[in-house]
């Protein structure tokens, strides 16, 4: 991307600041599958009746299985403090409805910086910042997209019902003489996500001093964020420890005991295996206490 083409880009992200900050019963469009679909039923009111919003839930594979939920506030922000306030509502609920069977880690989360795109008002905030779509439905004869994102259409009725929004995708592969925009469904999506890239954690990061200028929160109290991927700098390279120190502050990930049922307790770290014969550490094995007293006969 050239420097004029970075500076239009930050411009119209910077315009989207403007924009008012979201519901609090705005729906999500972008919604789950599955047994993490049930979750979501489960959890979503918990967490609108505490002020927030869910973003996605998530359950990845693993022994046990992690439960992710990701919230945040409707001005996005979401630090350790409301992690440890949702954590402590959803669980007692989870554990009289029951979603999952067996044993398995909570994990609250703040969206993170390279977050999911899942309700109409993220496409229209986040416009200007490059992202990756995945279609549950293709558009095209195509299920995946890469570009800038330019809005969303269709967002002047709230997107109160699901069907109708579009987010609008300026795609840098676009054939010659064929139209370089495209519309997609946004109820039609499967997952859409921010990349990471040199402006958005400027922008995510002007966004979080805002926000906590606004609550008179001391920058010594934030905690830090898992931002999911490594940053890069303008010539791709990995940011310094310093420059993703800075990427990373601002949000906060709480993960839970395993739970069954979901009971409470520490994960036991499976014991490393060892070739047959090997010997303890500070002990000889048998073969060389047999080669040793050979060689003193």
């Amino acid at each position: 991307m050239s420097e004029t083409e970075a500076n239009a880009t930050e411009a119209q992200a910077t315009d989207a600041n403007d924009l008012p900050e979201g519901r609090l019963d705005e729906p999500r469009l972008v919604i789950e599958a599955g047994p993490a679909a049930r979750v979501a039923a489960i959890v979503g009111p918990v967490l609108q009746g505490l002020g927030f919003r869910l973003v996605r839930a998530k359950i990845s594979g693993g022994s046990p299985p992690t439960l992710q939920i990701m919230a945040e506030r409707p001005d996005g922000s979401f630090g350790i403090d409301e992690c440890e306030t949702a954590s402590r509502a959803i669980s007692p609920v989870l554990d009289v409805e029951d979603p999952i069977t067996g044993a398995y880690n909570l994990e609250m989360s703040s969206p993170g910086i390279d977050r999911p795109l899942v309700r109409c008002s993220d496409f229209q905030r986040w416009a200007g910042h490059d992202i990756k779509v995945d279609m549950a439905v293709p558009v095209g004869g195509r299920k995946r997209f890469r570009g800038i994102l330019v809005g969303a259409k269709g967002a002047e009725a709230g997107g109160q019902e699901a069907g109708g929004q579009e987010a609008l995708l300026r795609l840098p592969d676009a054939p010659a003489g064929a139209p370089d925009t495209v519309a997609l469904p946004i109820a039609d999506i499967g997952e859409a996500r921010l990349v990471m890239t040199d402006a958005l954690i400027r922008e995510a990061l002007r966004r979080d001093k805002a926000l906590r200028e606004g609550a008179g929160i001391d920058e010594d109290d934030i905690d830090t964020a898992d931002i999911g991927e490594v940053p890069l700098d303008d010539e791709g390279d990995d940011l310094t420890d310093e420059e993703a120190a800075e990427a990373d502050d601002g949000g906060g990930v709480l993960r839970v005991p395993p739970k069954k049922k979901p009971v409470r307790g520490k994960q036991k770290t499976q014991p490393l295996l060892k070739p047959k014969g090997a010997a303890k550490p500070g002990k000889k094995s048998n073969a060389k206490r047999k080669s040793h007293a050979k060689e003193t006969h």
